[in-house]
């Protein structure tokens, strides 16, 4: 029987380890991480598959990071928060109580991160961008259905090569990006470590929240219970944000903001 004076946990944190978390960034830098993060794990996890089904949702996914990099320098971006993360790491060693191990380990490996991108270049995906067999592919792919085997009858013959064949191409391919999407999965990584969930409630679905000026907020993630029926429609800036809970029914119907008051745990991530 628990002690009377002890407080029950709130109900948001009962539901936290099979709970289902939304994230929502906050300026561009961050939205962009996410995208690439999103593509780059997608990418890896097809291109494991041997069908050529697979390999052709590895090849869209690594066309779509080609993209995305095309757009402004996202390089230049990476290493200035590799550099952020750096200096916080560094801070910390005059902190009593730190495991100077582990820190250690951290440092080293943001390190690392930053040697790899640096040493690839400003230029390290003219490789990629320069490829025939590549843009090929990526011109076509803007017509829908256009890879199609009949459009592209080299794709297919690469398609229909052994799986071994398919994957050295995609593992070099990978020696480009790596360095770059690896440190945007490190830095994403320490993001969300760094921040501490508590727990809140939405009164009739609905939840405001504003930032501090000086202490921007970066990232923002809600944690729901797995099983639950509601899922967050999250907008806003770095200043402030408006959250609503919305209920879910089924795809031929539209979703609600419910009207019940909803405990949900609220991670900020600067």
């Amino acid at each position: 029987m628990s002690s009377p004076d002890r407080k029950s946990p709130h109900p948001a944190a009962r539901g936290v380890a099979s709970g289902v978390v939304y994230e929502q960034p906050l300026n561009e830098r961050m939205r962009t991480f996410l995208r690439l993060d999103f593509l780059y794990q997608q990418m890896l996890y097809h291109e494991e598959c041997e069908d050529a089904w697979s390999t052709r949702a590895a090849m869209n996914s690594l066309l779509e990071i080609l993209a995305i990099t095309a757009r402004g320098d996202i390089r230049s971006e990476v290493l200035k928060e590799l550099e952020r993360q750096m200096s916080i790491m560094h801070d910390y060693q005059t902190r009593p109580g730190v495991d100077a191990g582990r820190l250690q380990s951290l440092l080293s490996n943001l390190a690392r991160l930053r040697a790899e991108l640096n040493a690839a270049g400003a230029l390290f995906m003219q490789r990629l961008r320069d490829s025939e067999f590549l843009n090929s592919i990526k011109h076509r792919s803007t017509i829908p259905g256009g890879t199609c085997e009949f459009d592209l009858p080299d794709y297919r013959h690469w398609l229909n090569r052994p799986f071994e064949v398919r994957s050295a191409a995609f593992q070099d391919w990978m020696t480009t990006i790596r360095p770059l999407c690896d440190a945007v999965t490190e830095l994403l990584w320490l993001t969300r470590e760094a921040a501490r969930s508590r727990p809140e409630t939405a009164a009739g679905g609905g939840f405001q929240l504003a930032f501090e000026r000086d202490n921007p907020c970066q990232l923002l993630r809600i944690t729901l219970p797995a099983d639950t029926a509601l899922f967050p429609e999250i907008s806003g800036s770095h200043h402030r944000c408006s959250i609503r809970f919305m209920e879910w029914t089924d795809i031929n119907s539209r979703p609600v903001q419910t009207q019940d008051d909803i405990a949900f745990l609220l991670t900020t991530c600067t």
